[in-house]
């Protein structure tokens, strides 16, 4: 039997969430989990998530190497393994392809911090990482370094990366990321965007760096 039963659902539930919600497809996106031992828990390459079952994850150590599991790990398993090596304040990751998002990844514009809950949980504007290859190490380095004030960070040309406490939380990030990218969207259709006032996006930063330092693995 698979060891770390409980943290395997977790993961599961919340990749077939993103499912969904739309957020992934077909083999599109990633997860990851920090385990307690310190090892990662991932999902798998080139595996369905209607068909994903807790036995296809697959446990890496800190460097990558297998640990447990019959399948191969995803090939963005670096980007993974470099954001939670840099930021042990975050113990999930998630990658995924939200449409709205990923409009705003592919025109490299960042997104903006206009509704107060995006100051809260996401920590600002949702910046963009400059262009890497796919599953390289660039990336994974590009990416992690966007990641010490921000929950989220758009990957150029590519999609959407959140971090969170756990796979739960993550995942809500992206789903206010993908929310958020679509207001603003639409809101530039029907004019100018009118920025928060800085007073309240001053506040809301110390809020933000307060929930983030309570993100202890769960």
């Amino acid at each position: 039997m698979s060891s770390w039963p409980e943290h395997r659902d977790r993961l599961l539930a919340t990749a077939l969430e993103l499912l969904q919600t739309g957020l992934v497809e077909g083999t599109s996106g990633n997860l990851s989990l920090r385990l307690p031992d310190a090892s990662v828990l991932m999902t798998p390459t080139s595996v369905g998530y209607p068909t994903m079952t807790r036995d296809d994850l697959v446990v890496v150590d800190a460097a990558g190497a297998g640990i447990e599991g019959t399948r191969a790990p995803t090939t963005e398993k670096a980007l993974h393994l470099a954001c939670l090596e840099a930021h042990p304040d975050v113990s999930a990751v998630i990658h995924c392809h939200a449409k709205y998002a990923t409009m705003f990844a592919v025109t490299r514009q960042p997104i903006p911090c206009v509704v107060e809950e995006f100051g809260l949980y996401v920590g600002g504007d949702v910046p963009v990482a400059d262009y890497r290859l796919t599953g390289s190490d660039e990336l994974a380095q590009e990416v992690a370094r966007h990641l010490h004030d921000r929950s989220a960070v758009l990957m150029a040309n590519h999609g959407l990366l959140t971090v969170g406490k756990d796979p739960e939380q993550a995942a809500g990030i992206a789903r206010l990321v993908e929310r958020t990218a679509e207001i603003v969207w639409g809101a530039r259709m029907l004019g100018d965007l009118q920025p928060l006032p800085e007073e309240t996006l001053e506040r809301f930063e110390s809020v933000y760096r307060f929930l983030r330092s309570q993100g202890t693995p769960s």
